[in-house]
């Protein structure tokens, strides 16, 4: 009895015990349900929690808890991040890129047919209509971005298309765009449109617009070489002009202290003109010969038969301080 009681106590103390398996087994799950409760959301998400398949919240950056799956679960979306939907041509891993054609072919307002390849820059504005309120937000925002182009460059010429209209077709796409959006509701905002590329289908077509554009560039490079010009010679020609009026001021100025002058000798005559006026007009005479005749000797004879030499004649006035 004593040795079958001995085996007996060797095989039982040989089992584990069936509380501590359930315990060890309790405790793993525990820490996994405690450790799958907790998540982190980065400054680029959000988190749409779901009770039951219900949304109940919505969590922004930092650690959270939730309750364990299935009672709830989480589904980050990118808000902050801006995404790039390509329209007509979707670019390679390599930098390069492959054509689309039946997204960038497209028929103009006079009726010429153009290939554009273009992109949407767009973000996540409302992660839960972006989750639920449709099964494929990213192909509608690409069929209502088509339907936008193709609006716009169906009502468009084809210089407009090619050459000096980008501008104004891609504001005008991302208005049409921003609308349809608005009445689907799907929780995203487009922050632009750009046109990568838009060119004719044939090298004919496609030359005659480059030709077109050199033109263009020709001529802008002519207005800034005449401006250039033009704001080069306008200092100097109001330099120029400058000078001349002072040139002309100073000359005025010189003609008027001369005529200035004339008066003032004219009007010393004549005083002595009516002081004396035979002597004056003898005076006169004598001077006009001087001037004409610069060599000539002139000889007085008083009422004495003496004769005196004059040489030179004596101005009627004399200079101030003399």
């Amino acid at each position: 009895m004593e040795v079958i009681n001995a085996n007996t106590n060797f095989k039982r103390a040989g089992k584990p015990p069936i509380k501590l398996i359930i315990g060890v087994i309790a405790a793993i799950v525990l820490s996994m349900l405690f450790f799958n409760s907790f998540y982190t959301v980065t400054d680029q998400e959000q988190a749409v929690v779901l009770t039951f398949g219900k949304v109940t919240n919505i969590e922004g950056a930092g650690i959270h808890f939730k309750l364990p799956y299935p009672i709830q679960s989480v589904i980050k979306v990118p808000v902050q991040m801006t995404q790039k939907l390509e329209l007509g041509y979707r670019a390679q891993g390599d930098g390069k890129y492959i054509t689309v054609d039946e997204e960038s072919k497209m028929i103009t307002g006079d009726f010429n047919i153009v290939k554009i390849d273009f992109f949407i820059e767009w973000k996540v504005s409302d992660p839960q209509k972006y989750l639920f309120n449709s099964e494929k937000p990213e192909g509608i925002l690409r069929n209502s971005s088509l339907s936008a182009a193709r609006s716009v460059v169906g009502s468009s010429t084809i210089d407009d298309v090619l050459t000096s209209g980008k501008i104004a077709i891609e504001n005008e796409i991302k208005e049409k765009l921003l609308a349809s959006l608005d009445a689907y509701d799907i929780g995203i905002q487009v922050l632009d449109v750009k046109i990568q590329d838009s060119e004719p289908p044939t090298e004919e077509v496609k030359q005659a617009f480059k030709n077109v554009e050199n033109a263009k560039q020709s001529k802008e490079t002519a207005m800034n070489e005449a401006n250039k010009y033009k704001n080069a010679e306008i200092p100097k020609a109001q330099a120029e002009a400058d000078r001349i009026l002072r040139n002309a001021e100073s000359q005025k100025q010189t003609k008027i202290n001369e005529a200035k002058g004339e008066v003032a000798k004219f009007l010393k005559m004549y005083e002595e003109y009516k002081n004396y006026k035979d002597i004056t007009k003898t005076r006169l005479y004598l001077e006009a010969m001087e001037e004409i005749l610069p060599d000539i000797t002139v000889y007085i004879e008083d009422d004495s038969s003496g004769v005196q030499k004059l040489v030179p004649l004596k101005p009627f006035y004399s200079k101030e301080g003399e």
